[in-house]
């Protein structure tokens, strides 16, 4: 078990080198450079001014080289500085939002995991009936509906015509006179919304998957074998056939990692939270570089280790697999 985990540690960094050389092509073939924001619109901006502000960026150089001095300052996480004009660093910048993306993606992560399994495990135990029918027609809606358009319809129900609920942002206004129990709630009334969002969307896949492997478990012969001997259903159900089950389900769970944090990028902007995933779009539309790069790295980064948290899951929950390595 030491030696797959450590050996799973030691392929992150070339599969992060890997990822970093793709996205850092990708970026550059991308229409738009970022002196455009700052010369092109600018009608008293002339030739001369762009060319210095493109050696100033470090966009003179060939891609390859602009590759290489962002590595050798990447491997210390110095990401180099912003191309905005605040020009901080854009380490510093991460660490102020990356908090919030990983909360909100966590707890939604954890809800969908409390709800999706024994949801799944009924269905499937209730196969055909009135409450798997109608849990199926709810959870491909959760499919079919777009996050982005969800999110603006519970804003304008929930936020505008009732007022129950905040639409906007981590915090009131008057956040800093209320108590700190107030102030709590104040917190989880903002991440209602975004909360229940990023889970509606992500419920669907999981629970459908624990149905489908919950229904050809019971029917495996050691179940039927269980029966035989007097086994009482509910032990059957939970001690033998959900941890076999379960397993499949926790591979998927770390493969949905990289969907909430691609998620988070429209959630956070709707409900303009200050997380990574906002600081990506604006970084985009700004085509701020440094920024891009940072934000690319570190998710590829948090999806790796979520994938490698999920391979360790998947060992401890079946001892064959355990033994094996």
């Amino acid at each position: 078990m030491k030696k797959y985990l450590l050996k799973r540690l030691v392929m992150i960094f070339p599969l992060l080198l890997g990822i970093s050389i793709i996205c850092f092509g990708v970026m550059h073939l991308a229409p738009g450079k970022p002196t455009d924001m700052e010369t092109m619109l600018n009608p008293r901006s002339s030739a001369e001014a762009q060319a210095r502000m493109t050696v100033m960026y470090g966009l003179d150089k060939p891609l390859y080289e602009q590759y290489w001095l962002w590595l050798q300052r990447a491997i210390t996480l110095d990401f180099g500085k912003s191309f905005s004009t605040d020009r901080r660093p854009v380490i510093d910048k991460i660490a102020e939002r990356l908090p919030v993306t990983i909360a909100l993606n966590l707890g939604a992560m954890v809800v969908i995991f409390i709800i999706a399994v024994p949801l799944g495990v009924t269905a499937a135990i209730k196969q055909n009936s009135i409450f798997d029918n109608t849990v199926s027609v709810l959870l491909f809606l959760g499919l079919a509906v777009p996050s982005f358009w969800l999110a603006l319809i519970l804003m304008r129900f929930f936020g505008v015509e009732l007022g129950w609920l905040p639409i906007s942002g981590l915090r009131s206004l008057n956040h800093e006179y209320l108590s700190p129990l107030a102030s709590i709630l104040d917190f989880g009334k903002h991440l209602i919304l975004p909360l229940f969002v990023a889970v509606f969307g992500g419920l669907a896949g999981l629970s459908r998957y624990m149905r489908s492997n919950m229904l050809e478990v019971i029917r495996q012969d050691y179940i039927t074998v269980a029966r035989s001997k007097g086994i009482s259903e509910n032990s059957i159900i939970f001690k033998h056939a959900l941890r076999n089950a379960l397993l499949p389900v926790i591979t998927i769970l770390g493969l949905s990692v990289p969907g909430l944090i691609g998620g988070s990028v429209i959630l956070e902007t709707v409900f303009a939270l200050p997380g990574m995933g906002q600081l990506f779009y604006i970084a985009v539309m700004a085509r701020d570089y440094p920024t891009i790069m940072g934000i690319l790295v570190i998710g590829s980064l948090l999806t790796l280790l979520g994938n490698l948290l999920a391979d360790i899951a998947y060992a401890y929950a079946d001892p064959r697999i355990r033994i094996a390595r």
